[in-house]
Order: structure tokens, then sequence, then C-alpha cells
């Protein structure tokens, strides 16, 4: 292989704003498919040899750029001074339910996380993270949604079958057994208050006497009233 085509590929690497498939890369410098893979590989083993501050990964189905892995912190302390665009914790709960539930409606990511997320959804569609991939075919055709290749570039993942297993983040039945235990309600705890037996006191604020039953001089009993 050429340095001529090797530095072509550093070029064109250097310059893409996604990971660049092997194939176009081939394509465009005239090389076979399978030749441009082993001078990928070679040059990615190449950067690693001479630790070089970053590294050639193959990441969302193409190669590209990246800084190194243990310089991280660096990188992190440069992007984040004065950053201020970060996603808030209703949106990365929402794009965790997105990628792991995907393709997933509107109304289903609303129904798991109990709360309305129109607005959750518009700004993961503006930063690119989600998108439309199918329509729902049960009555109403709701749009179902996933996540782009940006989200798998973001996270450097090469694939959606890349993300942890969600079971290492799910408390055992244990847990979730002694969370039941704790919070419910026993019979004796309950404390019922029972109403006052209404007063004879009428709307002046005074209390009336008890209806009279004696009988009269010819035998009948009245009941006293304000008559």
């Amino acid at each position: 292989m050429s340095d001529e085509t090797r530095r072509a590929v550093e070029a064109i690497l250097m310059v893409a704003d996604s990971p660049v498939d092997p194939h176009l890369l081939a394509q465009v410098t005239e090389t076979a498919p399978a030749v441009m893979e082993q001078l990928l590989a070679e040059m990615a083993a190449a950067y690693e040899a001479e630790q070089r501050g970053f590294v050639l990964v193959k990441i969302a189905g193409g190669y590209r750029f990246q800084s190194h892995p243990d310089l991280t912190g660096y990188v992190e302390r440069f992007v984040l001074e004065g950053q201020s665009a970060r996603l808030s914790s209703a949106a990365l709960e929402t794009l965790a339910i997105v990628a792991y539930k995907q393709p997933i409606s509107r109304a289903q990511v609303a129904s798991i996380r109990g709360v309305n997320v129109d607005g959750v959804i518009r700004t993961l569609e503006q930063r690119g993270y989600i998108a439309e991939i199918a329509r729902d075919p049960g009555p109403g055709q709701a749009v179902l949604f996933g996540t782009t290749a940006q989200f798998l570039e973001r996270l450097g993942l090469g694939s959606v079958d890349d993300l942890p297993p969600i079971a290492a983040f799910v408390p055992g039945a244990d847990v979730v057994e002694a969370l039941e235990i704790g919070l419910r309600v026993e019979p004796d705890d309950l404390i019922v208050e029972l109403d006052e037996p209404p007063d004879s006191t009428d709307s002046t604020g005074e209390t009336g006497a008890a209806p009279s039953s004696s009988p009269d001089d010819s035998g009948v009993i009245y009941l006293d009233d304000d008559g």
C-alpha cells in the first residue's frame, strides 16, 4: 500500500464530521475493500504503538479519529470549559428509554416516565440523537422513535447491541421486595377519624332545647316548634 493512499485516508478522516464507511474510502482511493480494511487496521495499530493522543476506531459502521481514552480527563476539561448546553436529567432518562425500547412511540415513553415528554422529545430530535424511524401499524399510526448514528457516535458504540445490559441497572428481586415492605401500609397503622355527632346548635349559634312531649290537659301530646 502506497504512502499516498495512507495519507489520503488520513486527510479524509480528518475533515469528515462523521465515521466514514471503509467501502467509501476504498472507492475514493481506488483501492480494493479488503485491502482498505487491512490498511485501516495497520494504521490503528501504528497509532496505538506510537502512543499518539488520538486513535483510529470503528464506530457506527465507519472509521474516525478520536481522542485516546487515557486522555479523557484533559478532553473533558477542555470541552466543558464554559459549556452550558448539557442535556437535562429528564432528557437523559428519555434518551435511555428510547435507546433500550426502540422503536417506541411518544405515548409509550410518556407512560413509562409518567409525565409529558413532548418538549424533551423535541429537544432530542433537534440535537440529532433520536429520529422518526417507523409508524405503528395500529390505530392512529403513531410515530415510532429510535436512536441515530449520531447517538452511536457520541457514545462510541458500533451499534445499539453494544449498549450495556439494562439488567445491571435494575435492582434485584430481594431489593424490590424490601422496598415494597417498607412502603406497605398496615391496617393497624391507619387512623380513622369518626365524624362528631351533630349538635343541636341552630343557625344563630344557640343551642335549642329538646322538643317537648308533655301532654296538655286534654291528654294530647304536642311537639314544641317555633310556631
